[in-house]
């Protein structure tokens, strides 16, 4: 596997090596080794999957304090652009956001973190997102980021009206009162 680290630190771009031939192929989509000489040590302690349709915004999601959770992405079908928010508040990139394109195709996987929002939209017709998590999800710490927070400006590269988002997510805070979260 080939580890990229982004222009936000601790963010990695992880691309598995394929090898394939007329069958299909086959890949490692996870080696702890590789992961922790490359990024370092983490305990992953649940895997989740979620389904979701052309213009399905899921996020801007994350968890404070014990129940931060630092992630590992991937798209297994489909096509997604995937967000993250750097809200650490000792962090030179506080506040900046990075999206990256995953898909079946690309075979992409993105490690996210603690104390990071992230989100994804769905840009093909269906799409399955597989994650890793160091953390349980914890309800009571839980809160969401505004998708459309103007001081981020996030292109989610879907006209707004094309977006489909629930209740909670329609619900999320700013940018400013998510920092504020994080520096108590």
């Amino acid at each position: 596997m080939i580890f990229k680290e982004q222009r936000i630190k601790g963010v990695f771009v992880i691309e598995p090596r394929r090898f394939g031939d007329s069958r299909g192929y086959f890949m490692e989509s996870f080696r702890l080794d590789d992961f922790r000489r490359n990024v370092g040590d983490i305990e992953f302690v649940q895997d989740n999957e979620s389904f979701s349709t052309r213009g399905v915004l899921r996020g801007l999601h994350f968890q404070r304090g014990e129940f931060s959770q630092a992630k590992l992405v991937r798209v297994s079908r489909g096509k997604v652009i995937d967000v993250v928010v750097d809200l650490r508040p000792e962090s030179p990139t506080k506040g900046q956001y990075l999206a990256v394109e995953l898909s079946q195709e690309n075979a992409l996987q993105l490690f996210v973190p603690r104390r990071f929002a992230h989100g994804f939209v769905v840009l093909s017709d269906e799409a399955q997102f597989q994650y890793k998590v160091d953390n349980v999800y914890a309800p009571q710490a839980e809160a969401t980021l505004r998708y459309d927070d103007p001081s981020l400006a996030i292109d989610w590269r879907l006209p707004a009206d094309e977006l489909v988002l629930s209740e909670k997510d329609l619900r999320g805070i700013s940018l400013a009162e998510a920092l504020r979260m994080f520096e108590k």
